[in-house]
C-alpha cells in the first residue's frame, strides 16, 4: 500500500525552499526513496504550504526517515518555518486519475 506524508508549513522564504529542493534532488539522484512530491500553496492563507511526499510503502518511508539526507532535509526546513511544521501521516487507500 502506498504511503504519504502531508507537512503542513508557514514560511516568508519559499523561494530558499525550492532552491534547496531543486539541489536535494541533484544531490540525491539514483538513490531517493520517494517517487513524488507535491508542494501547494494556501491560496486563503499567506504563506502557508503543505507538502506531500508519496512512498511505495510505509515500510520504504520508514527507511528514507533514517538517511542522513532525509535528516537534513527536515533540518532545513525547520530553520525557514516561521513556526513548527506539522506532519501527518496518511496511508494511500485510492489513487485515480481524473
Amino acid at each position: 500500500m502506498k504511503f504519504a506524508q502531508m507537512i503542513e508549513f508557514r514560511s516568508s522564504r519559499i523561494a530558499e525552499f525550492d532552491q534547496y529542493l531543486d539541489a536535494w534532488m541533484a544531490k540525491t539522484e539514483g538513490d531517493r526513496i520517494p517517487h513524488r512530491a507535491v508542494l501547494t500553496r494556501d491560496r486563503d492563507a499567506e504563506d502557508e504550504y503543505m507538502l506531500m511526499v508519496v512512498f511505495a510503502s510505509h515500510d520504504q518511508a520508514m527507511e528514507n526517515s533514517d538517511r542522513p539526507a532525509t535528516g537534513e532535509f527536515a533540518s532545513f526546513l525547520a530553520a525557514i518555518c516561521d513556526e513548527r511544521p506539522t506532519f501527518r501521516n496518511l496511508d494511500v487507500l485510492r489513487e485515480v486519475e481524473l
